[in-house]
């Protein structure tokens, strides 16, 4: 579905993660809960996970999402790096 199209609670997850990595090539945010907002899956690719391990990149999502998490039964996180 477009991006206007996202949920409140992707919209604010989006914007979290934004914040943290303004640089991300790729960001998607899904609710995957059927719209309710209790698990979501997260695909982005970032120059700031170049160099790390997957645990410390899956790590560094968490932090950025500590208060959205809160709300959450689970999250799916998919990172990566740009391709040179």
């Amino acid at each position: 579905r477009p991006l206007s199209a996202q949920s409140d609670g992707e919209a604010r997850v989006t914007r979290a993660l934004r914040e943290r990595f303004p640089r991300a090539a790729a960001l998607r945010v899904r609710d995957i809960s059927g719209g309710c907002g209790a698990m979501y899956e997260i695909h982005i690719e970032s120059e700031e996970f170049r160099e790390k391990r997957t645990v410390q990149q899956h790590q560094m999502v968490t932090q950025a999402l500590s208060e959205e998490i809160k709300a959450m039964h689970g999250l799916r996180i998919f990172t990566s790096v740009p391709k040179e």
